[in-house]
């Protein structure tokens, strides 16, 4: 079985499930088993909240146990046996991915095998075959390859939870020299809505309903606390774009594929005064997690 993992600092993805990357940690069963995953003797409650941000993903277990939770999870949505073969495919930024690729890989692919586990109080025993790493971004276009057809130059844009990773692809290359990765992610966002709304209401809104606003979804909330995240939200992407330009790349002149958790919130609160050329949005999350599984399927294939 081949399943595609998308280790976000906002959320892990898979084709089929999505959580937030939090994980707390406990020596007893908790009081539900629901999202817990046990291992080594602990338990461990997984996607309340987010964690810590780390500047390096295998400085500690945390995404090594947040893969095991996916993995069951994926599993359990195909509906797949819990005693299985497993080739992880996942990515990393192409601007860091020469330097990340070898320790990411060791970390997800250890000795330790079967990898044996129980989550939700099913026992799971995972023989990890491989692990395939791939370039964030790029290859969520293996699904979407008409983005980029009959256009001789396109920015890719990925919006994630702490990164915005940009790329220029030419002639549906990508060009090495453009990558650009810059700390203004939808955490960013979210941290100085939630500050700003306690600033001038007194209210401590939920990282959630800041979430549900900038979409544009329902959910019952003080209109002036409403007014303040939808006003940050175009501030938000007025930031963005300022930043995109301030890294060489002129929105107005090349097309542009948004992708990633900020997607959603760019396609919200661009307007037509930003004068922008043809903007492309993949508001999938999972199109990152798809992308590499689909990849790897091709490779076998051949």
């Amino acid at each position: 079985m081949i399943i595609g993992i998308d280790h976000g600092y906002y959320a892990i993805k898979t084709p089929h499930v999505c959580f937030p990357t939090g994980l707390t940690g406990y020596d007893y069963e908790p009081y539900t088993m629901q999202n817990v995953l046990q291992y080594n003797g602990k338990f461990y409650v997984c996607g309340t909240g987010r964690q810590t941000l780390v500047r390096s993903k295998t400085s500690n277990d945390n995404y090594y146990l947040l893969t095991m939770a996916a993995i069951a999870q994926e599993i359990r949505y195909r509906r797949g046996e819990r005693k299985t073969d497993v080739v992880l495919a996942a990515g990393l930024p192409l601007a860091s991915f020469g330097r990340e690729k070898k320790g990411f890989r060791e970390y997800l692919f250890r000795k330790e095998q079967p990898l044996r586990f129980r989550y939700e109080d099913e026992s799971y025993e995972i023989r990890i075959q491989d692990v395939k790493l791939f370039p964030q971004g790029y290859s969520a276009l293996a699904l979407h390859p008409e983005c980029v057809r009959d256009e001789p130059s396109v920015l890719l844009a990925d919006i994630g939870g702490w990164t915005v990773d940009l790329m220029r692809l030419d002639n549906s290359v990508p060009n090495a020299a453009t990558c650009r990765s810059l700390e203004l992610g939808v955490i960013r966002c979210v941290d100085e809505i939630t500050e700003q709304v306690r600033r001038n209401t007194g209210l401590s809104v939920t990282d959630i309903q800041i979430e549900r606003v900038l979409n544009g979804q329902s959910c019952s909330m003080d209109p002036a606390a409403k007014e303040i995240i939808v006003r940050q939200g175009r501030l938000y992407t007025e930031k963005i774009l300022s930043a995109i330009m301030e890294a060489g790349f002129d929105l107005k002149a090349i097309p542009s594929v948004i992708m990633g958790g900020g997607a959603s919130i760019l396609k919200r609160h661009v307007t037509p005064q930003d004068g922008l050329c043809r903007q492309i949005y993949l508001t999938d999350v999972h199109a990152n997690a798809s992308g590499y599984e689909r990849i790897v399927g091709q490779m076998c294939a051949k």
